[in-house]
């Protein structure tokens, strides 16, 4: 047995020398391979090298940390079995050190690193102490010197700046992992504009970052095969690389304004087409605070659970009524503007990444949302398999209502104590196979919705809102969601807005009458259990028993 377990331990350590020899040697053929031929005639060259070596010094990092990680995981957990409670101290322990190395690489080498880490932490599906320590990149972000800037301004735009602009601030008033935005003054209308510029040399960069993400994540399924999220970097590259193209950005922010066209609550700011190309964007600039700012909020007047409550109105909107999703609504990418006393508008920034629902998603989670709000079994039962997920219909409902398929609590109550318990010893059972296979079959829309929705929480709980306003907004607008086909706003589209507001109104008396059930219930126990320690207390003993019998 001994002999056994030295020979497995040796034959490991054999693979862990060997494994980030392997990898380091790959990626740096990789990166080369994924770069532009070196041509020592180009005036390119030594900006082909530069990002060659780049390339490399960046893989390197990435494979140091994944390697690092690999081994913690293999020795700290080596050995013990996975249903111990020892094995889940030292997982969450592994998890947390894990975690902060990859916050290390992030914004060591910044750039799409930075944004492949938001986009981990924003993933509820993850484990808590990776999406707890990613959090923090929201607000990571490196100018890049100006005189970069200028030569791809210069370069898109196709004159010198003070043809254009009358004044021009060098200084960024914000800065992201791919570019950074400049306020200005037009020239001809005296206008004031945000332009927002691209950091030079991504293209090139992001090759080589993709392909590197995408070896080390099928390199980590080959050590730890349960682990199956190779997937993540798919759609992690597609988003980003729509995300470049700031033409399709201003695209979506059009149709976005579109949708939102009679809405007094929501502002897209204008795109100057003219002085917009795939590297160069100048919209309207608008002031405001971030949304997750409640001092200034509080400065200004502004009720932070009124912003929370429009927030999830407009975000359920788009989810379940325009089924067109802002993929990335961190803190950074909506601005409250105050307007008038006490008003606001929701400034909504960064259009970037969006996902077109499929119609016959956006139809089948408006019906999901349905029996989840309606604590509906069969109907939570019958989604999950819709989905293809339905041997995990039961964990629907923890996922999006913090209640359980069964609960008795009312809408945004959470679990009861008995609840948790019951739930934590469920979830004991599930492995990292089971969730690897949950999120492979869920279908792609999911994703985002996921991403989007953990977003969403976390700025709702920064504002002091309960779950129960996000819960009603969903609610809301996934019924208005069921009465329109097709997505089609013209016509019948305020018919179908009352038929809703009907079914609506319905859901909530239902919920409210339940609630109230519920709480007259708790209330006739509580009394009950009082007046019985008072009879014990005060009453004969022999009239005790008398007593029980007839309340009984």
């Amino acid at each position: 047995m001994c002999l056994r377990s030295s020979l497995k331990i040796l034959n490991f350590r054999r693979k862990v020398v060997t494994v980030p020899i392997c990898l380091l040697t790959l990626t740096v053929a990789g990166a080369s391979l994924s770069s532009k031929p070196l041509n020592p005639f180009s005036d390119h060259s030594s900006d082909n090298l530069t990002t060659g070596l780049d390339g490399i010094l960046r893989s390197s990092r990435a494979l140091w940390t994944i390697t690092s990680n690999v081994v913690d995981y293999k020795y700290s957990l080596y050995g013990l079995p996975n249903d111990s409670d020892q094995y889940r101290h030292l997982l969450s322990e592994v998890h947390s050190r894990s975690a902060k190395r990859i916050l290390k690489l992030c914004e060591a080498n910044k750039g799409f690193y930075v944004k492949a880490g938001q986009f981990a932490a924003a993933l509820r599906q993850l484990p808590t102490e990776y999406s707890s320590t990613l959090a923090s990149l929201h607000d990571q972000a490196t100018p890049c010197n100006f005189k970069a800037i200028k030569e791809v301004l210069n370069s898109n735009l196709g004159k010198d700046l003070s043809q254009i602009f009358l004044s021009f601030d060098e200084q960024p008033v914000a800065a992201a992992s791919i570019a950074q935005v400049h306020h200005a003054v037009l020239k001809d209308h005296h206008e004031e504009v945000a332009v927002k510029v691209q950091y030079p040399g991504l293209e090139q960069q992001l090759k080589v970052d993709i392909k590197t993400m995408s070896f080390i994540s099928k390199s980590v399924a080959f050590l730890f095969p349960e682990y199956r999220f190779h997937w993540l970097v798919s759609e992690f590259a597609e988003a980003i690389t729509l995300e470049l193209d700031f033409v399709s950005e201003a695209k979506n922010s059009e149709r976005t304004a579109n949708n939102f066209r009679n809405s007094s609550i929501v502002k897209i700011p204008r795109v100057f087409w003219e002085l917009t190309t795939s590297r160069v964007m100048t919209m309207e600039f608008c002031k405001g605070c971030k949304v997750n700012d409640v001092e200034s909020l509080k400065e200004f007047g502004v009720d932070p659970v009124a912003v929370a409550n429009e927030l999830a109105n407009v975000f359920s909107e788009m989810i379940f009524v325009h089924g067109f999703v802002h993929g990335d609504p961190h803190p950074g990418n909506i601005l409250v503007s105050p307007r008038g006393k006490n008003g606001f508008y929701l400034v909504i920034l960064d259009h970037g990444i969006y996902k077109q629902l499929n119609e016959e998603f956006r139809l089948g989670y408006c019906q999901l949302w349905k029996a989840l709000i309606l604590q509906d079994p069969k109907g939570i039962r019958q989604m999950a398999e819709r989905f293809g997920v339905g041997k995990y219909y039961q964990y629907f409902p923890v996922m999006f209502t913090g209640r359980t398929i069964n609960s008795n609590s009312g809408l945004g109550q959470g679990m009861t104590n008995e609840e948790k318990v019951k739930m934590r010893e469920e979830l004991k059972s599930l492995t990292m196979e089971d969730v690897s296979s949950f999120m492979e079959s869920l279908p792609p829309d999911f994703l985002t919705i996921i991403k989007t929705d953990g977003l969403l929480r976390s700025l709702m709980r920064r504002l002091g809102a309960s779950q129960r306003v996000s819960l009603q907004a969903y609610a809301k607008n996934a019924l208005y969601g069921l009465m329109l086909k097709h997505g089609s706003y013209s016509g019948k589209w305020s018919v179908s807005k009352f038929k809703a507001n009907l079914s609506y109104l319905h859901l909530r008396i239902i919920l409210e009458t339940v609630e109230w059930l519920s709480w007259v219930a708790k209330v006739w126990n509580f009394l009950t259990r009082k007046f019985k320690q008072v009879l014990l207390t005060y009453s004969p003993r022999y009239l005790v028993p008398s007593l029980f019998l007839s309340t009984s």
